[in-house]
């Protein structure tokens, strides 16, 4: 596959993984009616798993970089979980802002672990 082709490929993929990020973030935020950024939180929880999972499945190029980089660059999103977590904080909620903060992270590196391992062979 040419490099112009990968890229295309990675484009599309980062546009329909944007999509998915904005559709379950809003049914979430709608449905939980919640302060909290849930709707963010599961995408990003979600999606390092699936990183996991297609990292530990060493799917060849270019199906793992339209997938990875695409897909799930598009889908996931450290910057609105950093505005989330700043909102938090200038909303006196110092305590659900250490949550999404540092709770994302954690259990995000945790879960992309679980990824690989599940996929991973033994």
């Amino acid at each position: 596959m040419s490099d112009v082709l990968m890229v295309a490929g990675i484009a599309v993929a980062g546009g329909l993984g944007a999509g998915l990020r904005f559709l379950l973030d809003t049914a979430l935020t709608t449905r939980l009616r919640s302060r909290f950024p849930w709707g963010i939180a599961v995408v990003n929880l979600s999606g390092s798993f699936a990183l996991g999972l297609l990292t530990g499945a060493s799917l060849g190029e270019p199906l793992a970089s339209v997938l990875a980089v695409g897909l799930l660059g598009g889908y996931t999103t450290f910057s609105t979980a950093s505005v989330d977590t700043v909102r938090l904080f200038l909303t006196r909620r110092p305590g659900a802002a250490l949550v999404n903060g540092f709770g994302v992270l954690v259990a995000g590196v945790a879960l992309a672990v679980l990824g690989i391992l599940t996929t991973a062979p033994a």
